[in-house]
């Protein structure tokens, strides 16, 4: 698949989705695009770093991608600063990143060395908007698509140009895809690395006792109902 054919199939994911349920992760006429869970499509395109092939590129590894309206812009800048500067994070975390805008490779040589003085390690692609505004202008966004080991979609988000990503925020969602990936939990809201996570209200008083041997300790709510179940995670 060509990187142009990827970026139409989960443009379809970002703009075209209809609030319909489906059992499987087979893509119905009626839901086009893709949706959580579904296999990302392999694509190959010639980046920064080289040509790559984007699930060989991730291998068993965690990925972002990341799409940028346009080079040497005021709000792309600094989403390119905090994300080199956060180059050792992603890294600790096994995470892979990879970046598309709609400039040529050589204008993304030119701003990433101006800008993070070429600290940017991660591979970087061009692509053609095919949508345009009245005046024929690329309509573009800021996407964020979280893929997983397994290359399936964990977490999308499309911001608008006008607003930067909250990066602390992507890295904190990746700390809690990864746990949750790993152990049946959950992590509450405004959750941080080192907080408790929570107990499936599905788990059995007995099961959570043997998985958490840490302990698993309840909050009162008025209905007295005990289903906000907390364990220990360091």
């Amino acid at each position: 698949m060509s990187l142009q054919r990827f970026i139409c199939v989960v443009s379809l994911q970002l703009s075209k989705l209809q609030p319909k349920r489906r059992t499987s992760s087979t893509v119905t006429p009626n839901m086009p695009g893709l949706l959580l869970g579904d296999v990302l499509p392999d694509f190959e395109a010639e980046t920064t770093t080289g040509t790559i092939r984007f699930h060989e590129y991730l291998g068993d590894s965690w990925g972002i991608l990341f799409s940028h309206p346009k080079d040497y812009t005021p709000v792309c800048t600094t989403e390119l600063g905090r994300a080199a500067r956060l180059s050792g994070e992603f890294s600790k975390r096994g995470v892979k990143l990879i970046a598309l805008s709609i400039d040529c490779l050589e204008d993304h040589h030119g701003w990433t060395k101006r800008t993070v003085n070429g600290s940017w390690q991660w591979p970087w692609a061009c692509w053609t908007p095919v949508e345009k505004d009245k005046d024929g202008l690329p309509l573009t966004a800021r996407c964020v698509f979280i893929i997983g080991p397994d290359k399936r979609l964990k977490l999308s988000v499309l911001y608008p140009a006008t607003t930067g990503r909250n990066f602390d925020e992507i890295l904190r969602v990746v700390d809690s895809l990864q746990i949750t990936a790993g152990k049946r939990v959950a992590t509450p809201a405004d959750w941080r690395p080192g907080d408790c996570v929570m107990v499936p209200p599905s788990m059995s008083e007995e099961e959570a006792a043997s998985l958490f041997p840490e302990g698993v300790f309840s909050k009162d709510l008025p209905s007295g109902k005990k289903y906000l179940r907390y364990t220990p995670h360091q």
